[in-house]
């Protein structure tokens, strides 16, 4: 354990910052598995919705430090052409 109170601080800060950075990581994920099942399921009223969510969330992540932009720009992009061939294959059939 940490001696001096700067140290103390640091741990302290540590802390904090962790069980933030734990949550949005979790929320990101649990959002991720919902598009991700959504498109499994392939109900197109709900996927759009679902889209626009997990990629608000994505940004967000980037803006809080959770995700590099470039990683969230390949999620969006890779998810969006996901989404997009599940309506396209929807309207086809």
């Amino acid at each position: 354990m940490a001696n001096h109170v700067s140290s103390l601080k640091r741990v302290r800060q540590t802390l904090t910052k962790t069980a933030a950075n734990r949550a949005n990581k979790s929320k990101l994920r649990g959002t991720l598995r919902t598009l991700r099942e959504a498109i499994a399921a392939g109900n197109t009223a709900d996927l759009m919705k679902v889209y626009s969510t997990t990629a608000s969330l994505l940004d967000k992540s980037v803006q809080k430090g959770v995700l590099h932009k470039n990683t969230a720009s390949r999620y969006k992009s890779r998810l969006n052409a996901r989404v997009k061939a599940a309506v396209l294959a929807k309207k086809a059939a």
